[in-house]
């Protein structure tokens, strides 16, 4: 037993080496928040149109033939998992941190080898145990990533559905106040925080650095996967192509973000009972029983009837 925990614990040691070295590197002095967004569009723009990236670090440089090893393993085994389906993903969720495509595949290979490793050792017991444990570890490490970057998704889209009304409610008050739509666009990006700020901050740069209005809504809605957002941005997408009143549009798309956000609150409401149910059964009901009929079983058991 003490042989197999030490092994367990120079697993565990081993894996955290290599985490370590293979994640991006933190900058203290970058930005965060709406200017962060804003600095690494800025960043990145800057760097494909003059040709340099910054170079790597020397950690980078280390550990680089690692990960490509890694990468190409992870590629290996999910042929149907390309850089484009990763990149999609990375997009609903934010694109956070230093995160890209290959870093991801980089760490599936790393699960697959070391969590498998520790279930074959966790299974050592006998050859079918190491098989087994080697299995099922290698699959969880294998697809770890893949839902950690789901769940993550998953957040910033409900992130991005609760912001949309109380959004649209200041972008209506800011045109309606006599600023441009560009202008509403930036003091709600300055002003608001979370995914739809830092949404409308990149469309915002994308036009600034020559992209036309309809093409950077079109670039979010593509990356977004809500429809109450998506439908926002065809109506305003519509509104610009036809002439339209940008503040009548934005008027009725509130209207409509405010009624649905008070339909599924309702929604939620009537899914109450149906959860409460399953715990008050199992957990609050049986203790009740207990504590009120315990003690008139225990007299009736005690009574000369039952001796």
């Amino acid at each position: 037993m003490t042989g197999v925990a030490t092994l367990l614990a120079g697993m565990g040691a081993l894996a955290a080496a290599l985490v370590l070295l293979l994640s991006p590197p933190r900058r203290s002095d970058r930005p965060t928040g709406v200017a962060g967004a804003l600095h690494s569009i800025e960043t990145e723009y800057a760097g494909k149109a003059t040709g340099t990236v910054p170079p790597p670090s020397r950690d980078e440089r280390l550990a680089e033939p690692l990960m490509r090893r890694l990468r190409m393993l992870a590629q290996s085994l999910s042929p149907g998992t390309g850089v484009e389906g990763l990149q999609r993903r990375l997009d609903l969720a934010g694109n956070p941190g230093a995160w890209t495509p290959e870093r991801i595949l980089s760490y599936k290979g790393l699960g697959l080898l070391a969590v498998g490793a520790t279930g074959a050792l966790v299974g050592s017991g006998s050859v079918p145990g190491i098989l087994l444990g080697a299995a099922l570890g290698s699959l969880f490490g294998f697809f770890l990533p893949d839902i950690l970057l789901y769940n993550a998704g998953l957040r910033r889209q409900e992130e991005l559905k609760r912001s949309l009304p109380d959004t649209l409610d200041l972008l209506v008050v800011s045109v309606e106040a006599g600023l441009g739509f560009d202008a509403a666009l930036t003091r709600v990006a300055q002003h608001t925080s979370g995914p739809l700020a830092e949404e409308l901050a990149r469309v915002l740069q994308e036009i600034r650095i020559g992209k036309s209005r309809t093409e950077a809504l079109r670039s979010m809605g593509e990356r977004v996967a809500v429809e109450e957002v998506r439908t926002f941005i065809a109506a305003l997408v519509q509104a610009s192509e036809l002439g339209m009143s940008i503040g009548v549009v934005l008027r009725e798309q509130a209207r409509e973000a405010r009624l649905k956000r008070r339909q599924r609150a309702e929604e939620m409401a009537q899914k109450v009972p149906v959860k409460v149910m399953f715990p008050v059964v199992l957990c609050i009901l049986p203790a009740l029983i207990i504590t009120v009929v315990g003690p008139g079983v225990l007299s009736i058991m005690e009574s000369p009837l039952f001796r």
